[in-house]
């Protein structure tokens, strides 16, 4: 048996698998196997660590084992590389899913071009500079290749409620809260600095600045001002597991004020919580809060723990968005259905750019 698209369906090439229950790249075969997303079919991934150097090292039997199975039971074939990849079905469109990670995506997103892709969803942020991305997209477009971002809460509920409420309440101002659940201890998130050493604003708040991007008329061009919540905020140099030190913000909140007169916050903590919402005031007051998960999505976050065990918690708290993203990528390549709602690489490209202007701004109000 070999996995094959079938009718309105593209066949998806995973690149970049990582450990299983570790790497978001796993969580989407998952879904995919799952079908989840029934435009998208899961006919390769290729896994160019886990089928080389880290063959041996933490993480490679799981990864193994993973591959033995998904071969066995689903026909999906597994490669070292996008060299090996077998020719396109006829008449068949490949989308390739990249999720790598982030300083391999140039590379990444070339070979996929190569390889007659037609559609590429890359994950968040990209790449780690505005100016590779921007060479990946300018690449991309001259190859007529379309490159959507798997930015997911520009679909999810909480957001779309968020903004609704905010639309038809002149005068209301709304925050983003994002939270993760790192221990707060100096072991705990110096590991968690050196990991995501492209800095809090291009890794775990990226999703708030393309909310700003996308619905807000947020960029660099706009901004008026931005101003941190020092009594909220707090940026440390902590050493990592290698010994090197970094700099980074471990919770940052803040207000953009564009020059249009517009302004929106943004607060994200990585030792709050498991729970990200987003809130509406209004004359100083909270009139609207909706959270992630909600009360629907605990059921299914409560499904998916006991389904698997030990996998990190967002997965879980996120399985319906990122849902919705593959889904509407998948259709679009597949099938040429409009991916309202997604972001594109021109989003990407400006979020990053905020992203870059913000962090030495910040950096200069906490620390002076």
């Amino acid at each position: 048996m070999v996995a094959a698209a079938g009718d309105n369906q593209c066949e998806v090439v995973l690149v970049g698998c990582g450990c299983p229950k570790r790497g978001m790249g796993w969580y989407h075969a998952v879904q995919m196997i799952k079908d989840k997303c029934p435009a998208a079919k899961l006919c390769f991934i290729v896994e160019p660590w886990f089928m080389g150097a880290g063959a041996e090292g933490p993480g490679g039997p799981e990864f193994a084992e993973f591959q033995a199975e998904s071969e066995k039971t689903e026909g999906i074939q597994f490669f070292k590389s996008m060299a090996d990849l077998p020719p396109i079905a006829d008449g068949k469109e490949r989308l390739a899913l990249i999720s790598g990670r982030t300083a391999d995506n140039p590379r990444l997103l070339t070979q996929c071009i190569e390889g007659k892709c037609s559609t590429i969803y890359l994950e968040k942020p990209g790449a780690p500079t505005v100016a590779e991305l921007e060479k990946m997209r300018d690449e991309a477009k001259a190859a007529g290749v379309s490159v959507l971002m798997g930015y997911n809460k520009n679909v999810c509920k909480y957001v779309t409620k968020a903004r609704d409420f905010a639309n038809s309440n002149e005068g209301s101002h709304v925050t983003f809260v994002s939270n993760n659940a790192y221990e707060n201890t100096a072991e705990s998130l110096g590991e968690c600095f050196e990991r995501n050493r492209e800095g809090m604003l291009k890794n775990m708040a990226i999703h708030e600045l393309a909310l700003l991007v996308s619905f807000f008329d947020v960029k660099v061009e706009t901004i008026e001002k931005c101003e941190a919540d020092k009594s909220f905020s707090s940026c440390q140099t902590l050493k990592g597991p290698s010994g090197k030190e970094y700099t980074d913000f471990d919770k940052i909140k803040f207000t953009i004020t564009t020059k249009s007169g517009k302004s929106v916050s943004v607060q994200a903590d990585r030792c709050g919580g498991d729970v990200s919402w987003a809130q509406v005031d209004k004359d100083g007051k909270e009139v609207f809060r909706h959270s992630m998960p909600d009360e629907e999505d605990k059921a299914n976050v409560s499904t998916l723990q006991q389904e698997y065990p030990g996998a990190m918690p967002y997965f879980f708290s996120q399985d319906p968005d990122y849902i919705t993203v593959k889904q509407k990528v998948a259709d679009f390549c597949a099938n040429g259905a409009e991916a309202t709602g997604i972001a594109t690489i021109d989003i990407a490209v400006e979020t990053l750019r905020v992203a870059e202007y913000l962090t030495p701004t910040l950096r200069e109000q906490l620390l002076g």
